[in-house]
């Protein structure tokens, strides 16, 4: 989460998120045999409180966009799709889901707004070192 600014009425409030990422899957809830088989991103945006957005980040195209689509109207949000690196093997889901993350948050610190992700880069021994270290 990225939290409200110091100072502000917001510092310190429960409710003082202004962004919260949430990862998504195409599981389907006690099913057992629905575990889901791949993960996005939501970044919800919530500095309107009365009309929060959901962008949504997935590395293979509009694959959980149900799923995004469920967890968004559950928060009271309405998506946007963004652009994104396409993955390009049937397992680095997660590893996307990280960087785009993790670049979201470096946009969001320096005070820019969420956008699209197309030139991601998401490469999984990077990340186990970065991990590691």
């Amino acid at each position: 989460m990225v939290r409200g600014q110091p100072g502000t009425a917001q510092e310190g409030a429960e409710d003082a998120a202004d962004f919260v990422f949430i990862p998504v899957t195409d599981a389907q809830g006690d099913d057992r045999n629905q575990r889901g088989t791949h993960w996005s991103l939501l970044l919800l945006d919530r500095r309107n409180r009365n009309s929060p957005i959901a962008y949504h980040y997935d590395s293979a195209g509009d694959y959980n966009a149900a799923a995004a689509e469920r967890v968004a109207r559950g928060v009271g949000a309405r998506v946007i799709r963004m652009g994104m690196a396409q993955q390009q093997n049937n397992y680095d889901c997660g590893v996307f889901l990280l960087e785009a993350a993790r670049t979201l948050i470096g946009q969001l610190t320096r005070g820019q707004p969420p956008r699209d992700l197309d030139n991601l880069v998401a490469d999984r021994r990077v990340l186990q070192a970065r991990l590691r270290s």
